[in-house]
């Protein structure tokens, strides 16, 4: 059975970093495209960042571009999602997922069938 498992989340103040993780059981992740999605009170899970198959190309979106991280470790079976510099409007519930079918990755979340649970980011002073 496939799994994933968010950890990481966490209270922080703005201009902070946190490092959120998703682990795997049942599976390789570098088989997989993976991508970071987030959801805000009253407002549609959007895609934050993701990475095609064994990490080839990343795609990041407008609003987290030059703050936030997308990276594999192979060894650990884990992807990584380092933010920097974060503000308020990062806010949100942070879910990975895994897009079984395509070696791309898109910031699209209809592509993607595995989630995992979330993890809760909030950042605040």
């Amino acid at each position: 059975q496939w799994q994933l498992v968010e950890s990481g989340g966490g209270l922080v103040q703005p201009g902070g970093s946190l490092r959120l993780s998703c682990a795997a059981s049942g599976l390789t992740l570098d088989d997989y495209a993976i991508g970071w999605f987030r959801q805000a009170p009253g407002k549609e899970r959007e895609g934050v960042s993701c990475t095609s198959t064994s990490g080839g190309s990343t795609n990041y979106a407008d609003s987290v571009k030059g703050r936030f991280t997308i990276s594999r470790d192979n060894a650990k079976n884990t992807v990584y999602l380092q933010m920097a510099s974060l503000k308020p409007e990062d806010t949100a519930v942070y879910y990975c997922a895994l897009d079984p079918f395509q070696e791309s990755c898109v910031l699209y979340k209809h592509e993607y069938d595995y989630w995992g649970q979330g993890t809760q980011v909030t950042v605040s002073s």
